[in-house]
């Protein structure tokens, strides 16, 4: 099978401490390393507001973990999901090789810039 790009964001529950949100992240991290998996980046986006209640909850800890795998890496990733109890949303896409390319410059820092101004002759 053909190695593909995915990336997956997941939101767990708030009423984690921070050893906790590690613990979670560094489970699911082993998951894919263990199913031969490369993680390309994980990042922390906090402690943010959901835009409607899950689970009783207003907010949620999300998470951003891009990868490369091969066919089954994404099924056996949600079910360790769907199997914890503390993941309470989550979203794995393909990248195609656009989305791979604005990945690496998001993750390089190029993403809203302010575009150089050109010098242009007036007259």
């Amino acid at each position: 099978m053909a190695v593909r790009n995915y990336e997956t964001v997941f939101v767990l529950t708030p009423v984690l401490n921070e050893s906790q949100v590690q613990e979670t992240v560094e489970k699911f991290s082993q998951v894919l390393k263990e199913n031969s998996a490369d993680i390309i980046n994980t990042e922390s986006w906090g402690l943010k507001k959901l835009a409607y209640p899950i689970q009783k909850k207003n907010t949620g800890y999300y998470f951003l973990v891009e990868f490369t795998g091969e066919g089954n890496i994404v099924d056996v990733l949600e079910l360790a999901f769907r199997r914890d109890e503390r993941i309470i949303r989550f979203l794995t896409t393909v990248l195609d090789k656009h989305a791979v390319e604005y990945a690496g410059r998001r993750r390089k820092g190029e993403m809203n810039q302010p575009k150089p101004k050109t010098s242009e002759a007036v007259g």
